[in-house]
């Protein structure tokens, strides 16, 4: 009886995935989840883009050319830490307990159901807190669209902004969470090409390895770890600084669900170890892209201020002229769209 009882079970829970799988989302879960279906590698480009944004491609290389080590390098070391740390602790845990506590599919649903609060009080609270810094975080990704086609194409900031934003929304509000899932698996892979190619190229331009690290040496404090390249700051504080943006990890809801959504507790390792590598890659190039942009283009008046955020753009556009086809420039400079797009969907879900 007990051997029958099991087959029943296998089979029932078999018939339930091929449901739950099927092409078409018939439930909220299947829409905010993927039906709990999400393959290890899906779970972990799709985490890990939808948290670097555009942010990886220009805000972190921008950080590294205009003030050297002490900011980006010890941000990069506390995403790297809060990333691990939010894989070892949280994941296995939120995708165990989700479906314990009648089956949440979102955060704020977890809250409510996880400590019996019928009143609603905590699912209201995060809904509204999500709303607010999601609503301006998401409208940031969009601002990065617009950079990117006013800088390249020279078309209309505003205009370009609102069309990205309108593409976005359309497949996202048409695919639910698998296709956004699923896009962002193949939009990782193409930022991590993009970001390679470019340090790659950019260091061969500036002379090697050796001449970045000594270009970086000449400036004050550029690579001191304890301070910035402005020498009236650096010491404890950017250290701190630097290493608290890894605390954010542990309260992203667009991380989180991608916890929720994997398919098996037991592929959470797996998945982390995916991760962790796509992370440690990502991270430390796009730093270096930094560097490399300080030694190549130290004194260009288009990237002072706020422009340092266009340095991958700059070393694109002017690194690839006549080397590679303008077709394949193009697929790199795809990679901040990429960036962009993965973030603002998971944002937007």
């Amino acid at each position: 009886m007990k051997i029958n009882t099991h087959k029943e079970e296998e089979k029932s829970y078999e018939i339930t995935n091929i449901d739950r799988n099927g092409k078409k989302t018939k439930t909220s879960e299947d829409y905010f989840l993927g039906g709990r279906g999400l393959g290890p590698w899906v779970t972990a480009m799709s985490a890990e883009a939808s948290d670097m944004s555009s942010w990886l491609l220009m805000g972190l290389p921008g950080l590294a050319y205009a003030t050297g080590f002490s900011q980006a390098g010890w941000t990069a070391i506390g995403l790297i830490l809060g990333t691990y740390l939010n894989w070892k602790i949280v994941a296995k845990r939120l995708r165990h307990y989700t479906e314990v506590a009648d089956n949440a599919i979102t955060v704020p649903d977890f809250f409510s159901n996880r400590f019996k609060d019928d009143k609603k009080i905590l699912s209201s609270i995060s809904a509204v807190m999500s709303l607010i810094f999601f609503t301006v975080y998401t409208a940031s990704g969009f601002a990065a669209c617009g950079t990117l086609f006013n800088s390249v194409f020279g078309l209309n900031y505003q205009k370009s902004m609102i069309v990205c934003a309108i593409v976005i929304v359309l497949y996202t509000s048409m695919g639910g969470f698998l296709a956004a899932s699923t896009t962002d698996l193949i939009q990782g892979l193409l930022m991590s090409f993009a970001i390679v190619i470019v340090l790659i190229v950019g260091v061969v331009n500036a002379g090697g390895v050796a001449n970045v690290i000594a270009h970086g040496q000449a400036m004050e404090g550029f690579v001191d770890v304890m301070k910035e390249h402005d020498p009236e700051t650096g010491g404890v504080i950017p250290i701190l600084s630097g290493l608290a943006w890894g605390l954010g990890y542990f309260g992203m809801p667009h991380i989180l669900v991608r916890f929720m959504a994997i398919r098996d507790p037991q592929e959470v390792k797996k998945s982390r170890n995916i991760a962790m590598i796509w992370v440690l890659i990502s991270l430390s190039v796009a730093v270096c892209i930094g560097f490399t942009g300080a030694a190549l283009y130290p004194n260009v008046a288009e990237l002072a201020g706020n422009g340092n955020q266009r340095i991958f753009i700059y070393m694109t556009t002017h690194l690839f002229k006549g080397l590679i086809p303008l077709f394949m420039a193009g697929v790199i400079l795809s990679g901040i769209l990429a960036a962009t797009m993965s973030t603002s969907d998971s944002q937007l879900l």
